[in-house]
């Protein structure tokens, strides 16, 4: 079974054809479709290409399946000793992807 590990929104993600992963928000519109090119490395299932910095040639396709909001997060600061403490809430924009195939 073929694999790559593509690079999007600061991340790296290994994806097969078929997966669904939550990346970082994408400027798509839902139903679209979307090509990655920053390919790090590919697997095809005999043979391993691992790029410098990207693989030349390689690409994965995905469709976008929704555009969503996460769960939510704490970021909780304090200072020991001091009576300082904050919290700060917050819930990223996320979009849903589905890999349809890797080529490369």
């Amino acid at each position: 079974m073929s694999y790559a590990v593509i690079k999007t929104g600061g991340k790296q993600y290994r994806v097969q054809e078929g997966d669904k992963i939550d990346v970082e928000k994408l400027a798509v519109d839902v139903d679209d479709d979307i090509r990655f090119v920053e390919i790090l490395l590919v697997n095809d299932g005999t043979a391993t290409k691992v790029g410098t910095p990207f693989v030349d040639g390689a690409t994965v396709t995905a469709k976008v399946v929704d555009q969503f909001r996460g769960k939510k997060g704490v970021a909780f600061k304090f200072k020991r000793r001091k009576g300082y403490h904050k919290t700060k809430g917050f819930r990223r924009s996320l979009t849903k992807l589905e890999i349809t195939g890797i080529a490369g």
